[in-house]
C-alpha cells in the first residue's frame, strides 16, 4: 500500500454535512453497550480482537443475534491492547443520515484525538485530507468501532473512510461489526495480512460456552441434551439465549428441548422482525417457497420457485448473512431454526401451494437422477402416481427388490396407498410384497398392472415392461416355478439389451437379479454346467451394491463345485462368500448357510470329520426362513456321510430321509436330490442289502446315467454278480467327460470287483488309477469307505502303498508346507486366542464381541492383529494356519 497522499473524488455533501440543522448528536451512540447479566466470557474471540487492532481493519460479521455487539463490547471493556477507543452505534435510520462524519469526528474526539474546536465535518474537499493528517500526528493509534456498519448504504462512505485509513499513518484502526461485509477493498488488506476476520462460524457458541450460558440461566442439561441443543441452534447466540429463557421455568428441560422449534413464539418473532420484515416481497416469497427443501442448488431453487434469478438471490442472502448459508460447493441451506420458521409460515400463509412446490422438486430431482429425494418430495406432495412413475422410469425396481422394505426407498414407498390406479404403482406393490415373501399379493398386483395397462393407449414403456418382467421372474423363483423363471429371465435379458447403457451401468442390479434367477433355476432343473457358468458371471461381475446377490451366487456355486468334485474351487468360493458377509456386517440370521455347507462338504470329502462337524453346526438349516430345499438336502447329505464315516450306518440312513421335500419351501435342485438317492443306495450296499439298493436304483430317473451305473455295479458286486458288475462299470472308468467323483468311484468299484475275484494285478491297476484320480483334490472319503476291501491289495506293492500314504497326507500337506514358511513374530495374546477360537467356530464378528463382552471394533482390531501375526490375508486362512501350528 502506497504512503503517497491520494485525494479521492470530491466527497458528497451527504457524506460530510453535519447533522440536520439544529439536531444535536445523540450521546447514546457513543456509549459502549453495557454487558448483560448473562454475558459469557469468550476469550478465544476477544484475544483475536486484541490481536486484530494491531492492524488496520478488524471485521466482525455474522447474522442477526450472533453476538457481534456483545463480543466487541466485551473486548472494549477489557481495555486490551490499551489503545483509546471511539465507539459509534449505527442503526437502521442511519442508512440515510447525513451525519456519519460528524459522529466519527465526535467519537475520535472522545477517544482523545485533540481536534481544534473549529475543526468540523464539512463539505469542503480538503476535510478528509485534514482529518487523515491530524490522525497521523497522534502519538498512539486510536480505534474506531462502527457497530452496525451494514446499515450504511451506498459505496461513497466506505471509499472516504478507506482513504482516511490509508493516510492516517497507521494511527487509525477500524473495528467494523455488521451482518455482511462492508464495501471496503478487503481483499487488499487480506492479501497483505493486515485484516482480522471473525465470521459466523467463529461466533457460533462452542459446547463449553453454551453450557456456561445455560448455567447462568440455571438450566441443567445432560451431555446428550446439550449436544441436541447445539445441533438444533447451530451455536446461534440468540437462539441459545431464547431457548435458555424458555427452559428456565420448565420442570423437565431435557424433554422440552425436542419440542421447541424455530416456530416458537419468541424465536419466530425475532426472525420475522430481524430478517423477514426487511426483505422485499419477492425475496420473502422465495424464502418461503424454498423452505420445503433441505439443501438446494440455485437450479433446484429456480425449478421450485419458477424464478430465473435464484442464483443472484441466494448469493445476496448468503452475503447478507440472512440465515442462508453455503452447505457445500454450489449448494445452500437455511439455518435449521430459520428453516423451521419458514416452513411453518408457508403452512399458515399458503398451504394450498405446498403440494405443487413438492411436485416441482420431485420432477427436478428425478431428472437429476436423485431417486430418493424425488420419491420423498412426490410422497410429500401426495402424488403417488408420480412417485411410482419415477421409480419405474429410473429403472430402480431392482434396487427395491434387492434392498427390500428396510431400505430408505422401501420405507418411502411403503406409504403408497393400496389400489393406486397406476400400472407402475401396481408393479411396485408387487415388488414390495415379494420382499416380505407375499407371493399371492405380488401375483395379484402384477395381474392388476396388466389390466391397468390395457386402458393406457401408449402401452408399456420399456422401463415398465422390464420392471414387470423382472418382478415376474422373482415371483416365479419364490413360487419355485423354474420354467416360468427361465421364460421371464430370457425375456428380461432381451429387454435389458435394449436398455440405455447409462441406466444399465447405474442399475447393474437388474442384470444380476436376472442372472441369479436364471442360474438358480438352471441348477434346480439339473443343468449343473449351465448353472455354474451363469452363477460364475454373477459372482465375478456383481458390484458392491449387489453384495447380497453375489453372496447367494457364491454360496450356491460353491455347493455345485463341491458336488462336481472341484473341492479347492468350492472352498475358495465359500471363503469369498463368508468373508464378504463379514465385511458387510451380516448378522447370524443372515449368514450364507450354503457357504458353510460347501465348506463342510469339502471337509467331508477330504475325510476331515471334525472340520466338517464344525461347519455343519454353523449351517443349521433351521435358521433359513422360509425353508430352502437345497440347504436341507445338502445338510442331510453331508451329515449322513459324516455319520457313515463314524460307523453309524443306521443313523446315516435316517439322516438322508431328512433331505426330503420341505413343506412350504423351495424344492432341492435335481442334482442334489439325485445325490441323496444315490447315497441311500450306497449305504444299503455297505449295510449288505444290495437287493434293496438295486430296487432303489431302479426307481430313479435316468437309471442308465454314469453315476447310477457305478452304484448299480457296486450293488451287483455285493450281490455276487462280479462279472456283470465289471462289464457295467468298466466303460465308465476313465471315460472322457465323466465327473471326477463318478470316475473315482468307478475305479474303486473295479478295484473292489477285481480284488474279490482274486485278480490282484487288475485290482492294483484300478486302485492306482483311483488314487491318481483322488489325489488332485484330496478326495479321501470314497477311498476310505472301501479300504477294508482293498487293504490286502497294497501288500508287496511299495509304490501303491506310497501313493496311498501321499493321498492320506495330501489334505495336510499344503497347510503344513505353508506353515513352514510362516514366521510368527510374536505370540498371540490371551484375548487374541479367545477371538481366534471364535473365528474357528465360524462365529460372526458381532457374536464374538457379545461373547467376550467387548465392542465390535475391539474384535476387528484383534482380528487384524491375528492376521498380521499369522501372515494371513483372510480369516479362514488364519484359522487353517493356526490349526497347522497347533494353536487351536
Amino acid at each position: 500500500m502506497t504512503s503517497e497522499l491520494v485525494v479521492p473524488a470530491p466527497i458528497s455533501t451527504s457524506a460530510v454535512a453535519p447533522a440536520t440543522a439544529g439536531d444535536p448528536l445523540l450521546q447514546s451512540k457513543f456509549a459502549v453497550p453495557e454487558p448483560p447479566s448473562f454475558l459469557v466470557a469468550r476469550p478465544r474471540l476477544t484475544e483475536r480482537l486484541a490481536r486484530g487492532v494491531r492492524e488496520p481493519v478488524t471485521l466482525v460479521v455474522g447474522p442477526a443475534g450472533a453476538g457481534k455487539t456483545q463480543l466487541v463490547a466485551a473486548w472494549a471493556a477489557e481495555e486490551s491492547p490499551g489503545y483509546p477507543i471511539g465507539w459509534i452505534t449505527l442503526e437502521e435510520e442511519d442508512g440515510q443520515s447525513d451525519s456519519l462524519w460528524a459522529y466519527i469526528l465526535e467519537a475520535l474526539r472522545r477517544a482523545g484525538v485533540p481536534f481544534a474546536p473549529s475543526f468540523n465535518a464539512t463539505a469542503d474537499r480538503s476535510f478528509l485530507v485534514r482529518l487523515a493528517a491530524a490522525l497521523a500526528e497522534q502519538a498512539e493509534p486510536v480505534v474506531l468501532v462502527l457497530d452496525g456498519v451494514s446499515y450504511l448504504q451506498g459505496q461513497q462512505w466506505a471509499t472516504d473512510l478507506e482513504f482516511v485509513l490509508r493516510h492516517a499513518g497507521r494511527m487509525l484502526r477500524l473495528v467494523l461489526a455488521g451482518r455482511w461485509d462492508p464495501p471496503l477493498p478487503l481483499h487488499r488488506y487480506r492479501l497483505a495480512g493486515r485484516l482480522e476476520e471473525v465470521r459466523s462460524e467463529d461466533l457460533a457458541f462452542t459446547a463449553d460456552e453454551a453450557a456456561e450460558l445455560l448455567a447462568l440461566h440455571r438450566v441443567p442439561l445432560s451431555r446428550d441434551g446439550m449436544a441436541q441443543l447445539l445441533q438444533h441452534t447451530e451455536g446461534w447466540a440468540a437462539g441459545l439465549r431464547l431457548f435458555a429463557m424458555a427452559l428456565e421455568d420448565a420442570g423437565d428441560a431435557e424433554s422440552l428441548i425436542a419440542t421447541i422449534t424455530g416456530n416458537d413464539a419468541t424465536i419466530a418473532e425475532y426472525f420475522v422482525d430481524e430478517v423477514l420484515r426487511i426483505q422485499p416481497a419477492h425475496v420473502r416469497t422465495f424464502l418461503l417457497e424454498t423452505s420445503i427443501l433441505d439443501t438446494f442448488t440455485p437450479e433446484l431453487a429456480g425449478a421450485v420457485t419458477e424464478r430465473a434469478d435464484s442464483r443472484q438471490l441466494l448469493a445476496a442472502l448468503c452475503r447478507q448473512n440472512a440465515f442462508v448459508q453455503h452447505a457445500s460447493e454450489g449448494a445452500y441451506r437455511c439455518h435449521r431454526l430459520f428453516a423451521e420458521l419458514l416452513e411453518a409460515q408457508l403452512n399458515r400463509e399458503a398451504p394450498e401451494r405446498i403440494p405443487e412446490l413438492h411436485r416441482r422438486a420431485a420432477v427436478w430431482f428425478a431428472a437429476a437422477g436423485q431417486l430418493i429425494e424425488a420419491i420423498g418430495h412426490a410422497s410429500a406432495a401426495g402424488d403417488w402416481v408420480l412417485a411410482a412413475s419415477v421409480v419405474i422410469e429410473d429403472y430402480a425396481i431392482g434396487r427395491l427388490l434387492v434392498d427390500g422394505r428396510e431400505s430408505r426407498l422401501g420405507e418411502l414407498l411403503s406409504g403408497m396407498p393400496a389400489g393406486l390406479e397406476s400400472p407402475e404403482g401396481a408393479v411396485i406393490a408387487a415388488a414390495l410384497a415379494l420382499t416380505v415373501r407375499d407371493a399371492e399379493t405380488s401375483a395379484a398386483q402384477l395381474e392388476r398392472a396388466e389390466e391397468l395397462m390395457m386402458t393406457r393407449p401408449s402401452g408399456y414403456s420399456p422401463a415398465l415392461a422390464l420392471a414387470h418382467l423382472i418382478t415376474d421372474a422373482m415371483l416365479a423363483r419364490q413360487r419355485d416355478d423354474t420354467d416360468a423363471v427361465l421364460h421371464a429371465a430370457a425375456a428380461a435379458e432381451e429387454l435389458l439389451g435394449q436398455t440405455p447403457p447409462a441406466q444399465q451401468q447405474r442399475h447393474d442390479e437388474l442384470r444380476m437379479l436376472v442372472l441369479a434367477a436364471r442360474g438358480d433355476a438352471q441348477s434346480r432343473i439339473g443343468a449343473v454346467d449351465a448353472a455354474a457358468i451363469t452363477l460364475t458371471e454373477v459372482a465375478t461381475t456383481a458390484t458392491a451394491n449387489c453384495d447380497g446377490v453375489r453372496i447367494g451366487a457364491l454360496a450356491h456355486l460353491a455347493l455345485i463345485e463341491a458336488h462336481r468334485g472341484r473341492l479347492r474351487h468350492a472352498e475358495k468360493l465359500a471363503d469369498q462368500a463368508t468373508e464378504l458377509a463379514d465385511r458387510i456386517g451380516l448378522g447370524t440370521a443372515s449368514r450364507p448357510v450354503g457357504a458353510e455347507l460347501a465348506l463342510a462338504w469339502v471337509a467331508m470329502e477330504r475325510y476331515d470329520i471334525d472340520t466338517a462337524g464344525r461347519h455343519l453346526r454353523a449351517a443349521d438349516p433351521r435358521r433359513i426362513r422360509p425353508a430352502d430345499g437345497m440347504i436341507h438336502a445338502a445338510f442331510a447329505l453331508i451329515r449322513s456321510r459324516r455319520l457313515q464315516a463314524r460307523g453309524e450306518l443306521r443313523g446315516a440312513l435316517t439322516a438322508l430321509a431328512d433331505g426330503g421335500p420341505v413343506p412350504g419351501g423351495q424344492a432341492a435342485p435335481y442334482w442334489l436330490t439325485r445325490q441323496l438317492a444315490l447315497s441311500r443306495a450306497r449305504l444299503l450296499v455297505t449295510m449288505s442289502r444290495p437287493d434293496q439298493a438295486l430296487e432303489a436304483l431302479g426307481k430313479m430317473a435316468e437309471p442308465e446315467a454314469d453315476d447310477a451305473t457305478v452304484v448299480r455295479a457296486a450293488a451287483l458286486a455285493a450281490a455276487g454278480e462280479a462279472e456283470q458288475a465289471w462289464q457295467l462299470v468298466e466303460p465308465v472308468a476313465g471315460a472322457a467327460g465323466v465327473a471326477s467323483p463318478v470316475s473315482l468311484e468307478a475305479w474303486l468299484v473295479l478295484a473292489t470287483v477285481a480284488a474279490r475275484r482274486g485278480e490282484v494285478d487288475e485290482a492294483r491297476g484300478a486302485l492306482r488309477q483311483a488314487l491318481r484320480a483322488a489325489s488332485p483334490e484330496s478326495q479321501r472319503r470314497a477311498v476310505q469307505q472301501v479300504w477294508a476291501d482293498l487293504r490286502r491289495v497294497l501288500r508287496d506293492d511299495d509304490e501303491l502303498a506310497a501313493q496311498y500314504k501321499q493321498l492320506q497326507g495330501a489334505a495336510h500337506a499344503a497347510p503344513a508346507a505353508a506353515a513352514e514358511n510362516v514366521l510368527v513374530f510374536e505370540a498371540l495374546s490371551k484375548r487374541e486366542m479367545e477371538v481366534l477360537e471364535g473365528m474357528a467356530a465360524m462365529l460372526p464378528t458381532e457374536e464374538i464381541a457379545a461373547t467376550l463382552y467387548v465392542s465390535v471394533n475391539t474384535v476387528k482390531t484383534h482380528v487384524r492383529s491375528i492376521l498380521r501375526k499369522l501372515s494371513a490375508s483372510r480369516r479362514n486362512e488364519a484359522v487353517r494356519r493356526a490349526r497347522s501350528l497347533g494353536l487351536i
